[in-house]
């Protein structure tokens, strides 16, 4: 583990040298081959985006533990991870090694995020937890109160919150640059899944698949086709469907630029759907109030192929040019900012104002390794827990919420009390925001 003697080195360190000594490269070649700045690190869930996630881990420290409920996967982590614990429960893995581990990945389907993350944390480990940070309202708060309460260091893995033009975009919508900012377009090409369907057959479980642990604290269901290893996204009870998906990567950019926390009202439109499975489209409007230093501000958000009008994107397209397949449009009262792609990481056009010379923004070292630096002592990363991916990932998951209730395609306009975590017109939707854990499974 992480001695308290390294500790005290590295506050030293950085206490003389400050945000310089990252840009400079980080603790010396002698000092980072010593074992006592090896960070112990875990990996719950190892293959797709947990397949980068543990690389990343074990490139800042050491892996001592891997955890998988799919023993194909599994064993393909041990092939990179060799010196590491194998593991298909992750209780039993922080159970068993907790005294081994400084810090916990996590990259499982949304629903097992909140059971793994607040373990972790609660035996004291700092915790990096992939997007959505949560599979419910409930237990994005939860998440945010027991990292402040524990002290950890965290990090949700929207990692373009680290990238230089999406700052630099928000600090300018921060600094005025649109004037009074009125409206939000956001648009996904997602769902890339099926959605709106009805449930696959049921069919023997895989002998490498641990069906009983894939589902966690999800309500118990017969194993089927579409579930595993991708495609649970588009399911209630295991994902958030497209807005959970991609709204914390997409939305990221107005949500930093214009801190758009805690709507009053959302209201959603969608194909219709069964209570099972994600409409195959939704358009979705959230109200948010004025602040201290802006507006009130509407945003919408798009997926499943729908698009906002075109009367909306005039003079924002040049001829011929098409709309991106996903990205944001922010219009304020003296002009608008187009900003293509999922994270702002194409060309962007102003319309109407000129882009500011000058403009001031945070440089990241990088986003794991922001999230490395919290755990050495340094600043919070960006996207910690309390301050910003619970707020974050409370304003997404509020859009399904309605979601629920259009059925038949209109949505009930939810009124939202965020302080007490409450729609006060629609005692409907409890369950979708603090969904019941099976047994075996708690926060």
């Amino acid at each position: 583990m992480l001695k308290r003697t390294s500790r005290r080195r590295f506050m030293q360190v950085t206490a003389t040298t400050g945000i310089g000594f990252w840009v400079a490269g980080g603790l010396s070649a002698a000092e980072s081959n010593s074992p006592n700045e090896k960070i112990a690190m875990a990996s719950v869930g190892v293959d797709g985006k947990g397949q980068s996630d543990s690389n990343d881990a074990n490139a800042h420290g050491v892996m001592v533990a891997i955890c998988d409920v799919d023993d194909k996967r599994l064993d393909a982590a041990a092939q990179r991870f060799p010196k590491a614990k194998k593991f298909n429960d992750f209780r039993k893995m922080l159970e068993e090694m907790g005294k081994s581990i400084d810090a916990v990945t996590v990259s499982t389907p949304d629903h097992c995020h909140a059971a793994a993350s607040v373990m972790a944390m609660k035996m004291g480990k700092h915790c990096f937890t992939q997007k959505p940070l949560t599979h419910t309202i409930y237990e994005a708060r939860v998440m945010g109160q027991i990292a402040r309460e524990k002290k950890v260091a965290t990090q949700m893995g929207n990692q373009f919150t680290a990238f230089g033009r999406l700052r630099k975009l928000a600090a300018m919508l921060r600094g005025g640059v649109l004037g009074q900012v009125s409206a939000v377009h956001v648009w996904t090409n997602r769902p890339i899944w099926d959605q709106g369907i009805a449930r696959p057959k049921p069919e023997p479980v895989p002998s490498f698949l641990h069906w009983d642990l894939w589902l966690g604290p999800a309500p118990m269901r017969p194993y089927g086709r579409g579930y595993h290893p991708f495609a649970w996204r588009g399911w209630w009870d295991f994902g958030t469907g497209a807005l959970g998906d991609m709204a914390c990567h997409t939305v990221n950019m107005p949500y930093m630029g214009l801190e758009l926390k805690d709507p009053t009202t959302v209201e959603a439109e969608t194909s219709g759907h069964n209570k099972d499975s994600y409409p195959s489209w939704s358009v979705i409007k959230f109200q948010f109030p004025g602040n201290a230093w802006r507006g009130p501000v509407a945003m919408t958000w798009y997926d499943g192929g729908q698009r906002p009008l075109l009367d909306l994107l005039k003079g924002v397209l040049k001829e011929k040019q098409k709309l991106s397949g996903s990205g944001c449009l922010v219009i304020g009262e003296k002009g608008k900012l187009y900003a293509p792609g999922d994270y702002a990481e194409q060309p962007y056009t102003f319309t109407g104002v000129e882009e500011p010379k000058e403009v001031k923004y945070e440089e990241s070292p990088g986003h794991f390794e922001e999230w490395v630096r919290a755990i050495k002592g340094g600043p919070p990363a960006r996207s910690n827990f309390h301050d910003y991916a619970g707020p974050l990932t409370e304003v997404i998951l509020l859009g399904n919420l309605s979601v629920w209730t259009a059925d038949k395609g209109k949505g009930k306009k939810i009124e939202w009390d965020a302080k007490n975590l409450e729609a006060t017109n629609a005692p409907e939707v409890a369950h979708v925001i603090k969904a019941p854990y099976r047994a075996g499974y708690s926060l």
